[in-house]
């Protein structure tokens, strides 16, 4: 399993890139997973559910299932969010993980960038990008590989690229 992440400010579209780039590695053959960090409080479920209400009530996970999909929904319940190797564990197998946000983990990340938004470039220090995806090359500067972030098939590509072209 490949693991590469993208970054950068709210509003940069990272989401958007990453909804366009997931079909590239579909029609490619290969099995996509993607773990997204929230920064906020967020639920799955719905207030008055069995679900939910199992989980007010204290139980620490709670599993949906159906003939369409799966769930897991697991409360922290004051233990620290789990790190990458943990949540990468959960996942089923799969060729290639896309982890949007978690700046902070050491992987391969694209930092995703457009001046329109009036925020600078996000340059993690502690875990740095490896290429810069964005609407104006020429507002980058020297330094990392720049990506036309209107090409997604192109962004594909060269991640697979960099991941070593183990992936095809």
């Amino acid at each position: 399993m490949k693991v590469f992440g993208f970054a950068g400010y709210s509003g940069a579209g990272k989401t958007t890139l990453i909804e366009r780039l997931i079909p590239c590695f579909v029609a490619r053959g290969l099995r996509v997973s993607l773990i997204k960090h929230a920064h906020e409080r967020f639920d799955l479920d719905r207030p008055g559910k069995d679900s939910y209400r199992h989980r007010e009530a204290g139980a620490t996970e709670v599993l949906l299932s159906s003939p369409h999909r799966w769930a897991l929904l697991h409360e922290n319940r004051g233990q620290p969010e789990p790190g990458m190797r943990e949540q990468l564990a959960r996942l089923s197998p799969c060729d290639l993980v896309l982890v949007e946000g978690y700046k902070g983990w050491p992987i391969p990340k694209l930092e995703v960038w457009r001046p329109a938004t009036g925020k600078p470039r996000w340059e993690g220090a502690e875990a740095p990008a490896v290429a810069v995806a964005t609407d104006r090359p020429d507002a980058v500067g020297a330094g990392l590989p720049v990506l036309d972030l209107n090409d997604p098939v192109g962004i594909a590509g060269w991640i697979l690229d960099y991941l070593d072209g183990e992936l095809k």
